[in-house]
């Protein structure tokens, strides 16, 4: 295929996992990018904070990329733009909210540099280079969430972004099926998917079902009610408040995502709030425990989030009254099952009645189920198809879907980040990779933890470390002082006083080994003291501490 009758898209991160989601699309020397998100550590990541997409194919095409386009504002789909954008400040292209949480984010991540935006409507489209870039509105556990649809001179993509669709949705705002149906009927080359909920059989709930949960709750509940949901699930934060005005509750707000989030909203004129309903943290202990509403993060059982350290008594100005009614309106993130359980536990042994998962009603997903991603696949009828969003498992069910629905299995591609796939008018294939991955933060460093890092940082944490410590003559080789042993997560010193003795006879046998040899090069001598020490310490207690011999030279 030629490269100017074709159009190339490569995603960077999405596919095979759930966040990290941003994809390229480029014609000739036009690029645009389609959301720039993170994804949270997973357990083996131990003391990263956030993981974000490798840009390097970006950074080294930094001259051709014309925009970032946001379909909604989760952090999965916006959260790496302040790292990004030190590296590629090109035009940023969304919604109003979505726009509002991203200069929140940059502004709390110290981002001084100006960046440009363009706040673009659903229904609103947009002209870059060969790209036609229209926003379409669709239903998520968000407010203003995007699909778009892309016009380019070999044919039209449909991006659909995160997306369910809700009949009855809180805002009132469906999905623009008609839109969707516009671009079937126009012809569309390639529909690129969200594959979230692609092994869930039927429909996914209504928004409006949460709502109704609330009101019961809220109708029987005799103290004070504590919610805990997603800071950006703004029409699940609408519904607490407005269930809380109609049972003559006052809302007060905890958690800082929370609070900004509402903030932002209720400037924008996304959260209806009525007169008087919102209050003071310090103002609810002055009110009746039947009048009080508390929304707050930690829906996750984050170790550091307001809800967390309510059930741990570590809350310094709310503390968990028995008879409180608390509320875990989302479903646990996998991997942080572990986390949840253990707050709901916690919430349980304070005496507090708790509403989770488990209880139907409390939550519902922010995605399409199996037969909603059919309805979109013959709503838009693409000669291409490519399932995003989701792990391997959820790309492999949603091609069957795609199977099932009529498009022939040589037209899906089930793809990889970093591979590039090339389209034009008759036929797809993939053609190559760029460069792709995960950069690793920590603290503030960016990509300066690695696998090596990490490696260190697990046996570490399995096994201790056991340092030596040993001055020596430089000239002769000779043991002047030592070895003094020194052992942190291995064993405690008093209650192994025998092993470390044992250690140090073994250890000064080594150096003596090595004086006879007349070995003097520091290295080798570290090397012999560490093989030796390993061995010795395998053979006694069945665990590899990391050791770390420290020789000083006199």
């Amino acid at each position: 295929m030629k490269e100017d009758n074709s159009v190339m898209i490569i995603p960077l991160g999405g596919l095979g996992e759930i966040g990290k989601n941003i994809m390229a699309l480029r014609i000739c020397n036009n690029i645009i990018v389609i959301d720039s998100g993170l994804m949270f550590p997973e357990d083996e990541m131990l003391g990263i904070d956030l993981v974000i997409p490798d840009i390097s194919y970006l950074i080294e095409n930094r001259e051709y990329v014309r925009g970032i386009f946001l379909t909604h504002g989760h952090e999965d789909h916006i959260g790496a733009l302040p790292y990004i954008l030190r590296e590629a400040n090109v035009p940023i292209y969304g919604t109003k909210l979505t726009l509002g949480l991203l200069e929140a984010k940059l502004k709390e991540s110290n981002f001084v540099d100006p960046i440009k935006t363009r706040c673009i409507r659903p229904g609103e489209s947009v002209q870059i280079g060969p790209f036609q870039i229209e926003f379409i509105r669709v239903s998520h556990s968000i407010t203003d969430a995007v699909a778009l649809g892309i016009k380019t001179p070999v044919g039209t993509i449909i991006h659909t972004g995160d997306f369910k669709l809700d009949q009855t949705p809180v805002n009132s705002e469906t999905t623009d099926y008609h839109k969707f149906a516009e671009y079937g009927k126009q012809g569309v080359l390639v529909l690129l998917s969200d594959s979230t909920n692609a092994e869930r059989p039927g429909y996914t709930l209504s928004e409006r079902v949460v709502g109704e949960t609330f009101d019961e709750t809220f109708r029987s509940a005799r103290e004070r009610i504590i919610i805990a949901s997603f800071a950006s699930n703004i029409h699940r934060i609408q519904q607490a408040i407005t269930t809380a005005h109609k049972y003559k509750r006052k809302v007060a707000v905890v958690g800082r995502s929370m609070i900004n989030v509402v903030n932002i909203a209720r400037e924008l004129g996304y959260l209806e709030i009525p007169p008087g309903t919102l209050v003071e943290l310090d103002e609810i202990h002055l009110l009746p425990k039947h009048e009080v509403v508390i929304l707050t993060t930690g829906s996750q059982g984050e170790p550091m989030s307001a809800l967390t350290r309510m059930a741990m008594c570590d809350h310094k100005r709310i503390e968990i009254i028995p008879g409180d009614t608390v509320i875990i309106s989302a479903s646990p993130i996998p991997g942080n099952e572990k986390l949840v359980h253990r707050t709901i536990n916690h919430l349980f042994r304070q005496g507090a009645e708790v509403i989770y998962e488990s209880f139907f009603g409390v939550h519902v997903s922010g995605h399409a189920s199996q037969e909603e991603l059919k309805l979109m696949l013959n709503l838009v009828k693409p000669k291409f198809f490519v399932p995003i969003h989701g792990e391997y498992r959820h790309l492999i069910k949603h091609a069957q879907l795609a199977r099932e629905v009529g498009i022939p299995p040589s037209n899906i591609f089930v793809a990889e980040n970093g591979q590039v796939l090339e389209f034009n008018s008759e036929q797809g294939a993939i053609v190559g990779r760029v460069t792709s991955g995960k950069i690793l933060v920590d603290g503030l460093g960016i990509g300066d933890v690695g696998n090596i890092v990490l490696r260190d940082r697990k046996q570490l944490s399995q096994d201790g470390i056991f340092i030596i410590v040993v001055t020596i003559n430089k000239e002769t080789g000779a043991m002047i002082t030592g070895p003094d042993i020194v052992s942190r997560g291995f064993v405690y010193v008093r209650e192994s006083e025998e092993l470390f003795e044992e250690a140090k006879v073994k250890i000064r046998f080594i150096l003596k080994q090595c004086e006879e040899q007349q070995m003097t090069e520091w290295a080798a001598i570290k090397s012999y003291v560490r093989e030796a020490a390993s061995k010795f310490l395998y053979e006694r207690t069945r665990r590899r501490p990391m050791i770390l011999p420290i020789i000083m030279e006199v």
